[in-house]
């Protein structure tokens, strides 16, 4: 063998051992993907319990007088109704042909808009027209009692079959309450007297 030859033999060996040689393949472990984890409502983003949507404040309480209150004793023939979270007390005055007389007892802080306002308040419950600062005095009637001053009021709508209110308006404690007769002329101009007596009744209640 030439010199030459054996040269060119000895440069093409480790070629062929190399591509004699296995290939090796070499796995990968790919972690599988994830859902993302849900973020479950905790007390600092949940919704309060009892709250309205957007909300809204349509079962809050109209505010009524706190602190002292008033007593009365009602007529017998009266029959007493569950107080409510507007009333103070409540009945109903037996009248002729199913037509009941209303009566109730309310109470709110401050002076509710003053003597005038809530005299034109039920005047127009009854369809009567406003009075004036000047005509007021003459259509209320001022009465002192147990130590409690008293503004009686007298509406009548004066049609037939109309409705007439009764009532009384006393300041009281930094309040104001409400005592009021409402049902037909005939049934209230019957009850007045039994209704003037209950007013005499009224009294700072004991502690």
């Amino acid at each position: 063998m030439s010199v030459r030859r054996f040269l060119s033999a000895l440069v093409a060996l480790p070629l062929l051992l190399t591509s004699c040689r296995k290939v090796e393949v070499t796995a990968y472990r790919v972690p599988k993907e994830t859902e993302p984890e849900m973020v479950m409502p905790t007390a600092a983003n949940a919704p309060a319990q009892g709250a309205a949507p957007g909300g809204s404040m349509a079962g809050t309480a109209v505010p009524t007088a706190e602190g002292p209150g008033l007593a009365w004793t009602a007529p017998s023939g009266w029959t007493a109704k569950p107080a409510t979270a507007m009333r103070k007390g409540s009945y109903t005055v037996p009248g002729t042909g199913g037509a009941d007389g209303d009566v109730s007892i309310t109470a709110f802080p401050g002076d509710v808009g003053g003597e005038l306002a809530n005299v034109n308040r039920w005047r127009g419950q009854v369809q009567l027209p406003p009075l004036t600062d000047a005509t007021l005095p003459a259509a209320v009637n001022e009465v002192a009692s147990n130590g409690l001053q008293l503004t009686i009021v007298d509406c009548a709508s004066g049609s037939a079959g109309g409705q007439r209110i009764l009532g009384a308006i006393v300041p009281f404690a930094g309040g104001t309450w409400f005592f009021k007769l409402i049902g037909p002329d005939a049934l209230v101009a019957q009850a007045r007297p039994a209704f003037l007596a209950f007013l005499k009744s009224v009294r700072p209640a004991q502690p």
